[in-house]
């Protein structure tokens, strides 16, 4: 089975999260940047707000697709301590240093001005277009509780079912239609997975964002 796109996958995903339609202060967060388009068909079609989550994985320097933690809005620091405490402090910081340069880049250019993400009490959605390791998704469920988010909500089209079982302990709940052991790349998934720009991502958010006051 294989999405056209990424549009096509997020509506066949809004129909699974049916029950947050018009839901009072939940909101649809889409992991920048892939998780964008998909997130943008979820929002629409439930008729809630959407929103950009910009998280920063910290890779390991010889091992960059190995997390020691990750970065967030507003400072929000998550650190996997298993992994990090074999880490140099100052290999750490490095990273530290510079995926946080690039998460104020992209917060600046995605919010165009409008305030820092504020999850207190609400429902928070969070929508990629795949879980290929799940290792950025997890640490996008525990951006989302340190920003107090009331309930977090991960969902993806396509995943590995070891990645799928690994975020259903950390999330109150996962929805991925399309979870297979033998899962390669998210790619395989869909038909055009072409890889989105900056300008990509903010034009989607034009289309449904209010301008910034």
């Amino acid at each position: 089975m294989a999405f056209r796109n990424r549009q096509e996958a997020g509506a066949a995903l809004a129909s699974l999260l049916a029950t947050w339609t018009d839901h009072a202060d939940a909101v649809v967060l889409g992991l920048v940047r892939g998780g964008v388009p998909v997130a943008f068909e979820v929002a629409a079609r439930l008729r809630l707000p959407l929103d950009v989550l910009v998280i920063r994985k910290l890779g390991v320097p010889w091992a960059p697709e190995v997390a020691f933690g990750a970065v967030g809005p507003g400072g929000v620091q998550v650190l996997n301590r298993e992994i990090a405490m074999r880490l140099d402090e100052d290999e750490m910081a490095e990273v530290i240093r510079y995926e946080s340069a690039e998460l104020h880049r992209r917060e600046r250019l995605f919010r165009q001005g409008r305030p820092a993400l504020d999850l207190t009490g609400r429902p928070a959605l969070l929508i990629d277009d795949g879980l290929a390791t799940g290792a950025t998704a997890g640490a996008a469920v525990a951006v989302a509780r340190k920003l107090a988010a009331a309930h977090v909500v991960l969902a993806a089209p396509v995943g590995a079912t070891a990645a799928v079982a690994r975020l259903q302990r950390r999330a109150d709940q996962v929805v991925c239609p399309l979870a297979e052991s033998d899962f390669g790349a998210v790619s395989r998934f869909y038909d055009d997975f072409h890889q989105l720009t900056d300008t990509d991502v903010t034009d989607l958010l034009a289309r449904r964002l209010p301008p910034a006051a």
